[in-house]
């Protein structure tokens, strides 16, 4: 039985990757809209947050469905897989720094700062959900649908949690690094490499393997270094 022309399995791991690579980096998102709302009166608190997020959910959606048609030509996937090993590795050791969003005072200008902020900040999960998406334009539409309303009403449960259960951002990594290893190994030119699934999945788990070991590694002499 097939999904969107994919197997049962294939069309719930792609799912379920596009909902946690949503959820996992919704913290930047949730932290710029506090602090461009932050100054705003509170009788229009709320609609600054929902039209800020509603804008680059909308530029996010085209951003997507763009880098999915643009990793049709080779040599793209490849080099997105390398970007995403980055990314990954970086989720796991970044220092967060968003002293350059400032706080406005009104409302439109509250609105455009979260729709730009989130545009310059949000190549990461556009290019892993393309990734995780196995080039399905409704794949990544249903799978922002499910995470969307998650990251706008939930985001500061969301922090939370993931400050509670650190767990969840070695699991979104983890996914994310899955992406990458999978977009290498199904690069057009690389193909004869890997025809070989043992090839393949190895690849794909010392690629896992090493992002999440030198991320580690990066987050812990970080750590002792403060």
């Amino acid at each position: 039985m097939e999904i969107m022309g994919l197997s049962i399995t294939q069309f719930f791991t792609a799912l379920f990757s596009i909902v946690m690579i949503d959820l996992v980096l919704a913290g930047d998102n949730a932290i710029v809209i506090g602090l461009a709302c932050r100054n705003l009166p509170k009788n229009v608190q709320l609609k600054g947050i929902i039209l800020g997020t509603m804008g680059a959910i909308i530029i996010r959606i085209f951003a997507t469905l763009a880098v999915v048609w643009l990793l049709q030509i080779q040599g793209l996937m490849l080099g997105g897989g390398l970007l995403l090993i980055w990314i990954a590795y970086k989720l796991l050791a970044k220092q967060d720094d968003h002293s350059n969003v400032k706080s406005q005072d009104s409302l439109l200008a509250a609105v455009i700062t979260i729709i730009v902020a989130d545009a310059a900040m949000g190549i990461d999960n556009v290019l892993a959900v393309a990734g995780a998406s196995h080039g399905s334009y409704i794949m990544v539409i249903l799978g922002l649908l499910i995470s969307v309303p998650i990251m706008a009403f939930g985001s500061t449960i969301l922090i939370k949690l993931i400050d509670r259960f650190p767990i969840i951002i070695d699991l979104g990594a983890g996914i994310i690094a899955y992406t990458a290893g999978k977009m290498i190994t199904e690069e057009p030119f690389l193909h004869q490499i890997f025809v070989r699934p043992e090839l393949k999945y190895s690849l794909i788990l010392l690629v896992i393997i090493g992002v999440l070991l030198t991320g580690r590694m990066k987050r812990q002499k970080t750590a002792q270094s403060h």
